[in-house]
């Protein structure tokens, strides 16, 4: 290894991932030096940083490249006046992102904002009471990264004195193909807010949990990114099954798009 250059073990590098890079670099101070390498960090970072960089409202500072990733995929940073949250997947350096409820079409609400640790300026979207449930978001392809399957998520909380809120079904569509793609619709179990954060419900094979954020989530719908054009669309639906029910107690803090985790081996 010795013989290598530190731009020779960069490249080998750069076929690894950025988790068995940080594994590497305990082998050697050789490894070490060429882990650090800003080329080597710059092909593990999308290819459109920069791009969205300029569309963060605040300013990141770091000195490496390897920050720059690690500062990413600890922490997210608000992009397009704060109403899309952006941060990379630490094992992969995939992109991950959140759209507002303020950015999705949801009917009916009122809108308020609720004290809590919302990431989108504490601004939610609350459903007081109606008789539908009907939220719809975007994403253009490009924000993605290509070739990827994601996984879409409703972030969102519920009061305890809720009501209604016993099922949903969920759809998926490219918005400039005609035909809407199919998702599952089985029912939706919420978990009861009293319960401890750290417990997950499930029936059916569906279910609702809690996250680490205090916030819940719901899977919506998975896709495949593919090469598609980065201004097409991907539009993602969450809605209820019967109109005839009273519903009330729902605090939706956006829609979430992140890279489906591959099966852990047992």
């Amino acid at each position: 290894m010795e013989h290598l250059t530190e731009n020779c073990l960069s490249l080998i590098l750069s076929f690894t991932s950025p988790k068995d890079t940080c594994r590497a670099s305990g082998v050697s101070t050789e490894l070490r030096a060429a882990s650090d390498s800003d080329e080597l960090w710059n092909k593990f970072l999308p290819p459109d940083i920069n791009q969205i960089l300029t569309r963060s409202i605040s300013t990141l500072t770091y000195t490496m490249k390897k920050q720059l990733y690690f500062s990413l995929s600890d922490s997210a940073i608000l992009l397009d006046d704060g109403n899309v949250s952006f941060w990379l997947d630490k094992g992969s350096g995939k992109k991950c992102l959140m759209v507002a409820a303020r950015q999705l079409a949801i009917v009916p609400w009122w809108w308020l904002l609720y004290d809590s640790n919302s990431r989108f300026s504490e601004e939610v979207a609350v459903l007081d009471k109606g008789r539908c449930v009907d939220i719809r978001g975007k994403m253009k392809i490009g924000m993605l990264s290509p070739h990827t399957t994601y996984e879409t998520y409703l972030v969102f909380k519920i009061y305890e004195d809720s009501c209604g809120l016993d099922s949903a079904k969920t759809s998926i569509r490219f918005v400039n193909e005609r035909e809407e793609v199919p998702d599952d619709e089985a029912s939706i179990v919420y978990p009861d807010p009293r319960t401890s954060a750290h417990n997950n419900e499930q029936r059916n094979g569906e279910f609702s949990r809690w996250r680490k954020d205090e916030w819940m989530e719901i899977k919506i719908a998975e896709f495949e990114t593919g090469a598609r054009d980065d201004d097409d669309e991907v539009e993602t639906r969450f809605m209820s099954t019967d109109t005839n029910v009273l519903k009330a107690g729902l605090i939706v803090q956006g829609f979430e798009f992140r890279p489906k985790q591959p099966m852990a081996v047992v």
